[in-house]
């Protein structure tokens, strides 16, 4: 399996950005790190190795990258609006900078599948949600898709468009609403076992269906617990789907 690291200063974020890219071919799937992990998270706990069979076959290229959740919703110590002002300078470089080498690699017009776990999983939807022009869709495991709980009652624009609890329920555009009803790609799944949150994940279901926006809903048994033994075991279930 061919696999390659890239870093470069971001001029969104100020900062270093590690990249590793997995494969030589196929559909880009962006992975995004759970809580304050780093972008060789899933590498270090084999969920890259459980998709390996797609990866090696030519039927996926992964990507996975850094979050900033240290620096913006994990941090106790910053003010509310700078954790989402970190968190819209996130979205800036991933459009800006991650997706234009994607399709420098993967052709210019291709639509990356978004994928995460926890924290993770909001970044992915998130992402997805707000460029669904950009993106083919969304795998999210095990997430919360309302951020308002890390923010201390804070608000302002920034907390509202990257909330998908919140910018969902409001959409009524004629470019991103169409765009969202023809998806063919959206999967929110999560175990009901220990430390799982099934109710966040059928909350974000409900507003999906208020939106006619077509999405799989799928709960796992209560014996799956917010772990990566789990998430090993949903994401090249998914990916099947897709691939096939």
């Amino acid at each position: 399996m061919r696999r390659e690291i890239t870093s470069w200063f971001s001029h969104n974020l100020g900062m270093d950005m590690p990249l590793v890219s997995y494969g030589h071919a196929g559909h880009p799937l962006l992975m995004f790190p759970t809580a304050a992990a780093d972008y060789l998270e899933y590498e270090r706990f084999y969920l890259v190795d459980a998709i390996k069979d797609f990866i090696d076959a030519g039927l996926i290229r992964a990507y996975s990258i850094n979050s900033v959740n240290k620096y913006s919703l994990l941090n106790k110590e910053s003010h509310p609006g700078w954790k989402v002002e970190m968190l819209s300078r996130y979205d800036n470089y991933i459009m800006d900078e991650v997706l234009p080498l994607i399709r420098n690699e993967a052709g210019n017009d291709a639509k990356p599948l978004t994928s995460g776990a926890s924290l993770g999983a909001f970044l992915a939807a998130n992402t997805y949600f707000k460029h669904s022009d950009n993106f083919r869709g969304t795998i999210a495991m095990s997430g919360s898709y309302n951020i308002y709980n890390y923010l201390e009652s804070y608000y302002d624009d920034n907390v509202y468009f990257n909330n998908p609890m919140m910018y969902l329920k409001n959409l009524n555009d004629d470019y991103h609403l169409p765009r969202l009803q023809n998806a063919d790609s959206i999967v929110i799944v999560t175990g009901q076992g220990d430390y799982e949150a099934p109710d966040r994940s059928r909350e974000l279901s409900a507003v999906l269906h208020s939106k006619g926006i077509p999405h799989l809903l799928e709960l796992w048994g209560h014996d799956v617990r917010h772990d990566w033994e789990w998430w090993r075991k949903m994401l090249p279930h998914y990916l099947e789907r897709f691939c096939s």
